[in-house]
C-alpha cells in the first residue's frame, strides 16, 4: 500500500508534508504521544512515518541482518554510518525499511515527498549509507503508518490528531525525546492546553 499511495498520486494532497500530532486521549497505543510525518495523502488513503518512536535495532544491526557487512567489518564503518538514526516508523510492515532523507541523495527508486525531502525504500541507499556516501540527513524507518480512504480525515475530525506544517529540523535534527513538545510548540500549544473536547462547540 505505502509505495502505491506515493507513486499513484497525481498531485500533492492537503496533508502531504504535514505533521500529525497525537492528542492526549489517543486510544491507539501505537500512536500515543507521536508525531507523524505525512508523505502521501489522497482520496485512496494516507501514509506517513512516526518520527519520535525509538527503535531497538541499530543501523549496524540492520547491516548485519541484511548481510551487507560482516561483524568484523563493523569497526571500520564511518562514525556517521554507525550513528545513522533508526526509528520505529509505524505498525504496518514493521520489518520493511524506508529511508526518509534530504534530497542531496537520489536513486532511480527515490520518490520526492516534499520540495527537499525524499523517500527511498531500496537497498541502494542502505549500501550508500554504509559507505558514508548517503544523504546528509536521514532516518531509517522500520514500518510505516497507513490509513484507508477517509480514515485519517475521520480521526482528525474526531480530535484524534492536530495537524501543522512539517519542518525539516524537527524530522532530522531534534532529539527524539523533544519532538512531541516541540511540534506542539510550533503551533503555540503546550500539552497542558490540550483537551479531548478541543474543537467542539
Amino acid at each position: 500500500m505505502a509505495m502505491s499511495v506515493l507513486k499513484n498520486r497525481r498531485e500533492r494532497g492537503f496533508l502531504d508534508g504535514q505533521f500529525l500530532i497525537a492528542m492526549p486521549g489517543m486510544l491507539d497505543k501505537n500512536f500515543e504521544r507521536t508525531v507523524v510525518y505525512i508523505c502521501a495523502h489522497s482520496d485512496d488513503g494516507a501514509m506517513g512515518f512516526i518520527i519520535n518512536r525509538p527503535q531497538q535495532m541499530s543501523f549496524s544491526d540492520v547491516l548485519l541482518h541484511l548481510q551487507l557487512v560482516e561483524e568484523d567489518e563493523l569497526i571500520r564503518l564511518p562514525t556517521r554510518t554507525i550513528d545513522f538514526p533508526i526509528r520505529c516508523g509505524g505498525p504496518v510492515e514493521s520489518g520493511r525499511g524506508f529511508v526518509l532523507h534530504s534530497d542531496d541523495y537520489s536513486s532511480e527508486s527515490s520518490i520526492p515527498v516534499s520540495d527537499d525531502i525524499s523517500l527511498t525504500a531500496t537497498l541502494d541507499i542502505v549500501r550508500a549509507i554504509s559507505r558514508g556516501e548517503g544523504p546528509r540527513r536521514g532516518l531509517l524507518m522500520l514500518g510505516y503508518a497507513g490509513w484507508g480512504a477517509g480514515q485519517l480525515e475521520n480521526e482528525i475530525a474526531s480530535n484524534g490528531w492536530l495537524t501543522c506544517p512539517a519542518f525539516d529540523e524537527l524530522i532530522f535534527d531534534t532529539p527524539i525525546g523533544e519532538k512531541y513538545d516541540r511540534a506542539l510548540a510550533s503551533m503555540g500549544v503546550t500539552p497542558a492546553m490540550l483537551s479531548m473536547e478541543a474543537g467542539h462547540a
